[in-house]
């Protein structure tokens, strides 16, 4: 099995952690992770795509082990997540790459995508939308109105998303048989989160949610102006992203590939050998002619 490597790396005066495998020659694949989890999800996915491709899983700012200064000397925005994305990238030597994007992934991939399209040269959408349809009213109406009207007191719920049950509750809600997600995962992420001071920055993230829909236009318009290959591959399950976020897809990309398993919003922890099989069938056939 290819080895994989856990780095470090200076970026814009922060210190960025990600997880690298692969020959660097092949064609390169960048794993995008979401909220509240980190690379840390994509660490069995790797080596099943390593032996293909260059495999490079950075955690964002404020996630995972990378470096998470308070709200009052990082800005938060999506955009200053993708600029630090971006400045990685390069500062790898990944110019072109395709795509996986999950979650939090969704906003700050769909970003490189506008700011460079020739960059990208295929998607592997799991459970990140890209279109209102599929955004659950029960978990998103709490953020809206907190958006909205930031006060302590909408802000209750979005903390309490950020306690260890409910964060559980994200990894196997949706999921036929929860014993097979490891405790390990939503143990890893909730350690995160409880860092001094990152509550803030998650709620920070939440008032800047309504940015990533109010790009939507536009993400969608890239779809259609490109044909960009893509591969939408969801938990149906999902409490957060239901399936018909993975069916608006083809509205834009009549040729996209869509799949709906049997999981939730993480779906790696239950599907991984599925999503890796239909990743290595669908990035085989579109990376052979655009790579």
């Amino acid at each position: 099995m290819t080895a994989v490597h856990h780095r470090t790396l200076g970026v814009g005066g922060r210190t960025v952690f990600y997880r690298e495998a692969g020959d660097i020659g092949a064609p390169a694949v960048l794993l995008l992770h979401g909220a509240p989890a980190s690379s840390f999800m994509f660490r069995d996915l790797i080596p099943l795509l390593a032996d293909r491709y260059h495999v490079v899983a950075p955690d964002l700012i404020g996630f995972g082990f990378s470096e998470a200064p308070p709200v009052d000397e990082f800005d938060y925005t999506f955009d200053s997540l993708t600029d630090v994305v971006e400045d990685f990238l390069h500062s790898v030597g990944v110019e072109r790459f395709a795509l996986y994007v999950q979650d939090y992934g969704a906003p700050v991939g769909w970003r490189l995508a506008l700011r460079d399209p020739s960059r990208i040269t295929a998607i592997v959408s799991q459970n990140g939308n890209a279109y209102t349809e599929g955004f659950v009213d029960s978990f998103w109406n709490p953020l809206w109105e907190y958006a909205d009207d930031p006060t302590e007191e909408k802000a209750a719920p979005l903390r309490e998303a950020l306690t260890l049950e409910k964060i559980r509750r994200q990894y196997t809600h949706g999921v036929p048989d929860p014993s097979v997600v490891s405790p390990d995962t939503w143990v890893h992420d909730h350690a995160c989160v409880s860092r001094p001071g990152n509550s803030e920055v998650q709620l920070k993230l939440f008032r800047e949610y309504p940015t990533n829909v109010a790009q939507y236009p536009e993400v969608q318009e890239y779809f259609r102006r490109t044909g960009v290959p893509l591969l939408a591959v969801w938990g149906r399950g999902d409490e957060i992203f239901g399936p018909d976020g993975a069916r608006a897809f083809r509205r834009d990309l009549p040729d996209a590939e869509v799949h709906l398993l049997d999981g939730g919003h993480f779906l790696l922890e239950s599907e991984l050998t599925a999503v890796a099989a239909l990743m290595n069938a669908f990035l085989d056939r579109t990376l052979g002619s655009r790579a």
